[in-house]
């Protein structure tokens, strides 16, 4: 009987110590969230506008051909150093001089025929000066006399009509010379030859548009940036403003400009709405070439020495399933979407939440400029070294787990 006793005793202090187990289990099985958190701090915080552009010369002058023809010499090539009016390509004149010698043969041949004309009328008017006289004295019939007084006439308007043949051969003669004079190409401006476009005895044809055989560069030691600025950041810039940047080939040296001009005319790839900012670059050292990507910064404001909270507390947005001893119904309107604007906020006013020794606790703050990982802190109840909360997970049926989470 003891025995027996003894076992039942044994037995029920097995199931007491399970169910306390058990209990003890289902009470802290479900841990406190585990939050990630980052110190506010004091510096600088720069704030700037990146965008990316070409580089390319002030002033490009496509050079082009006025007639058609073979290249028969070119006297510049890539990277030529050209003056204005230097000979730098010649088409093959043969066709033109000869088109040019027609011209002066139909034009001489129209002068003769001006002679011709000009001594038939001074006879026309011999006769009709004459058949006026005897007309006079009754010794013509007055028929006859009307007749060569006509002739007259027609003799000295053949005279107007070659004058005018004349002038049309003097301007088909002026048009040859001009078309000959265009088979030598010349640099319209001072500058560097950037692009050749044409061989020797490549045939060109400007029939329906001008060919462009040369592209020239005015001047490389003065260059501009376009660049491509978002519309949500183009109202930060202005013309004026100091712009640097750099480029692949150069990847460690940063360049200065400034914005000359802010254009107006939109640009849209894919529903993406872009304008050109253009900066004016110095290039002494002609490191800088045509066609180079600029990766450009504009800094449009910049503060020193001023407490700063890390972005991604800003975006931070808390379950309210795990925030609800801490904040009670506001903590739930602060929650849920993270993408969605929480209540009562604006663009520089915002609630942040901050791990205190009771636990998290929002607090609201007024913000300034950022540089894309920090902003200022105009106005609030935070400190330099404050932990703000910038993540948090969910908790773990490990009590193991939901112990270590208690300690952060």
């Amino acid at each position: 009987m003891n025995k027996r006793r003894w076992t039942i005793a044994i037995a029920v202090a097995v199931l007491a110590a399970g169910a306390g187990v058990w209990r003890w289990t289902a009470a802290n099985g479900k841990a406190r969230p585990a939050f990630e958190t980052a110190a506010v701090d004091k510096g600088n915080i720069t704030a700037k506008v990146t965008a990316t552009g070409t580089l390319s010369a002030i002033v490009t002058v496509q050079v082009g051909s006025q007639v058609s023809g073979r290249i028969a010499e070119l006297r510049a090539d890539f990277n030529s150093t050209v003056k204005k009016g230097q000979l730098i390509a010649k088409i093959d004149p043969a066709l033109f001089q000869a088109a040019v010698e027609q011209a002066r043969a139909n034009h001489m041949a129209a002068q003769g025929n001006l002679a011709r004309s000009q001594a038939q009328a001074t006879d026309a008017d011999r006769q009709a000066a004459r058949a006026k006289a005897l007309a006079e004295r009754k010794l013509i019939a007055l028929a006859d006399y009307e007749t060569a007084q006509s002739t007259a006439d027609a003799a000295r308007a053949q005279v107007a009509a070659s004058q005018g043949a004349v002038e049309q051969a003097r301007a088909a003669l002026h048009q040859a010379q001009v078309n000959l004079a265009y088979t030598d190409i010349v640099s319209p401006t001072n500058g560097v030859v950037i692009s050749r476009n044409v061989d020797v005895g490549q045939t060109v044809a400007a029939s329906l548009q001008a060919p462009t055989l040369f592209v020239i560069a005015e001047d490389l030691a003065k260059m501009q940036v376009d660049t491509s600025v978002a519309e949500a950041d183009v109202g930060r810039l202005r013309a004026g403003m100091e712009a640097s940047f750099t480029v692949d080939a150069y990847p460690s040296e940063r360049f200065q400009g400034k914005v000359r001009q802010i254009r107006n005319a939109p640009q849209t790839v894919q529903n993406v709405v872009t304008y050109d900012a253009v900066i004016d670059v110095d290039n002494p050292a002609l490191k800088l070439k045509p066609g180079m990507t600029a990766n450009v910064t504009f800094i449009y404001a910049e503060k020193d020495d001023v407490v700063r909270i890390p972005n991604a507390a800003l975006r931070f947005r808390p379950p309210p399933d795990l925030l609800k001893g801490s904040g009670g119904a506001g903590a739930a309107r602060a929650g849920g979407n993270a993408r969605a604007p929480r209540e009562g906020e604006t663009r520089d006013r915002r609630t942040l939440w901050v791990l205190r020794e009771a636990g998290p606790a929002p607090v609201r703050v007024r913000t300034g400029i950022s540089d894309g990982s920090t902003t200022e802190l105009v106005e609030g109840e935070l400190q330099p070294g404050d932990k703000v909360i910038t993540d948090a997970a969910g908790g773990s049926t490990n009590p193991m787990a939901a112990q270590i989470r208690r300690g952060l």
